[in-house]
């Protein structure tokens, strides 16, 4: 393995654990914030990053479904308000909104992944469609409601594998139940934005947008059929990584590089609900969209040893994009908003994470806020 210097994200300077005080203009201090899907992968580090912003956060999701997972490795239960419930529960979502009584929402709670999709298409679309129901029927009766971010997905997108990055505008598809789950989530945001959350609306006009972010990685992530968990449980038997579809292009980008994007926009949606209402895309800059086997590869380089298999498909597997980008001119334009983190960079930390992780000897949460820390210093005045 190779030596990390000492001014890596995870071996930070002594004063490396605060944030900016100005960073996001102040505004999530104190502020009563509901995330939904808090116990997932990206959810996890949002909290996390919400509670070093001295945001009053609650989460509402399942249990991990993973062990080991990044919540409890953090120990995120101890930091925060905790609801542990399923969004496809129309009263055990109303209860959590009117007992939290929420300023800011993020909903990431979902069904995430593509293979799973083949194998429940139903619980996809229960939970994907039918759960994020139930959160705007909520959001629509709570009142004390200002900005929402609703995650969706890269995938949302009806995928004609050309060159070109998908705009906010481009239609909405889906090939796989996951991805079809998505687009109709973006579909039905978008009514109940006009019919209920706009001016001239009939119900509580806020700030609303839909986020879509490319392929993440970073530390933390165990779920199965993605690459960089696959590339950690490999590694750690000393077997070869075996990768799916060696040349399939993703926008992969750090988890936490959409995080600060999500961040900003809610933030904005409090002064400016009426024009920044809508769909964004927070991938991330073209030159950083790679195939899987490039991304394995630079990971092994990372980590400093393992192999890589890229064996012929047997039988008739589950269809998946071949190429996938992402337009970011919208978010670069209005929001100024930009990656801060390149997919070099973004390998090199998350095989940090994990290196870390895999000693044993490390606190997890600490090194996760220095991440978030590293990351906050990168960020413009916004």
């Amino acid at each position: 393995m190779k030596n990390r210097s000492t001014d890596s994200p995870i071996f930070p300077s002594p004063n490396s654990d605060a944030l900016k005080p100005d960073l996001f203009q102040g505004i999530y201090k104190g502020k009563r914030v509901l995330v939904t899907g808090h116990t997932g992968f990206k959810g996890s580090w949002l909290t996390l990053w919400l509670h070093k912003l001295s945001a009053d956060v609650t989460g509402l999701a399942l249990a991990p479904n993973t062990k080991p997972n990044h919540f409890d490795l953090i120990g995120l239960n101890a930091l925060i308000h905790n609801i542990e419930g399923d969004i496809r529960d129309a009263q055990t979502v109303q209860a959590a909104f009117a007992v939290v009584q929420p300023e800011i929402v993020f909903h990431l709670a979902a069904q995430p992944l593509v293979r799973d999709s083949y194998d429940d298409p139903k619980t996809t679309f229960d939970t994907n469609i039918g759960g994020t129901v139930n959160i705007l029927e909520a959001i629509r009766n709570c009142p004390s409601v200002k900005s929402v971010i609703i995650v969706t997905s890269d995938k949302c997108y009806e995928n004609k594998e050309w060159v070109w990055g998908y705009r906010e505008n481009d239609p909405m598809g889906g090939h796989d139940p996951y991805s079809a789950s998505k687009g109709a989530m973006e579909i039905v945001c978008s009514a109940y934005l006009r019919s209920f959350f706009q001016q001239g609306a009939r119900g509580p006009h806020i700030g609303f947008a839909t986020v879509r972010a490319g392929n993440v990685i970073g530390g933390g992530d165990w779920a199965k059929d993605r690459i960089i968990p696959d590339c950690i449980r490999a590694l750690s038997k000393g077997e070869p990584i075996i990768v799916r579809n060696p040349k399939a292009t993703r926008p992969w980008q750090h988890v936490l590089d959409p995080l600060s994007g999500y961040l900003l926009l809610a933030r904005r949606l409090l002064d400016n609900p009426v024009q920044l209402s809508g769909a964004w895309n927070f991938g991330p800059l073209a030159a950083d969209q790679i195939t899987v086997k490039e991304l394995a590869e630079r990971f092994v380089a990372a980590w400093g040893s393992g192999k890589i298999s890229t064996p012929s498909p047997h039988g008739k597997a589950p269809h998946e994009a071949h190429l996938l980008h992402l337009n970011i001119d919208k978010a670069l334009a209005e929001l100024d908003w930009h990656p801060s983190l390149d997919s070099s960079t973004a390998i090199d930390w998350t095989a940090d994470w994990y290196r870390a992780w895999n000693s044993g000897k490390q606190d997890m949460r600490q090194l996760s806020r220095n991440q978030i820390c590293a990351i906050s210093a990168k960020l413009p005045k916004n």
